[in-house]
């Protein structure tokens, strides 16, 4: 057994190892525990339960999406540049992990799928993200938007093809960056005081 004090980063690090060697269907409590060097009941104290494990494996994942993109919800400057650049680091951070880890990224997914109370507070947190943009531009005069809130809902659905996980297949065709550029371009009319 190891002598290493047992914390819940180094098990998130373990189950995200034991994630990318067997996938999440195989991965197991006890397969972590064994990298680890501990008992299973070991990890239970730190996560009550396999679900909670994955749980959180699944959060820090999307963390790591997040983190990024809060810089520039807080920036100043045009609230459509911002929007623009946010969107587009949302999306090339998810097409860079499937492409840099694709077994990895299949993982995730599967995690954030089962974990829908993870998955919609991650929504939510990237919907205020764009709605706090969206009022930033409509305070400043740059957008002309009834309802922020609304609003912001509609931009994240209507680029989901880009950042969705559900649509990774797609990010490779050629097309797609053109196919954003059309999406974009309606969005910041749709968006823009007139």
């Amino acid at each position: 057994m190891s002598e290493a004090p047992l914390s819940a980063e180094r098990i998130l690090v373990a189950a995200e190892d034991v994630l990318r060697r067997y996938g999440p269907t195989k991965a197991t409590v006890v397969d972590v525990a064994r990298v680890l060097g501990v008992s299973h009941g070991s990890v239970y104290r730190h996560f009550p339960s396999k679900a909670a494990l994955r749980d959180a494996v699944a959060e820090r994942w999307l963390a790591r999406i997040v983190a990024p993109l809060e810089r520039i919800v807080v920036e100043d400057g045009s609230a459509a540049a911002r929007l623009r650049r946010w969107l587009e680091l949302l999306t090339s951070t998810k097409r860079q992990l499937a492409l840099e880890d694709p077994t990895l990224f299949a993982a995730y997914v599967t995690l954030a799928a089962e974990s829908r109370a993870v998955i919609q507070a991650h929504v939510a947190h990237l919907v205020d993200h764009a709605a706090t943009i969206i009022g930033a531009g409509v305070a400043q005069g740059e957008f002309a938007v009834d309802d922020v809130p609304m609003a912001a809902r509609a931009v994240f659905d209507a680029t989901a093809r880009f950042h969705d996980p559900a649509h990774v297949a797609q990010w490779a065709d050629p097309g797609i960056d053109a196919a954003f550029e059309g999406v974009w371009a309606l969005l910041q009319r749709g968006l823009e005081a007139r």
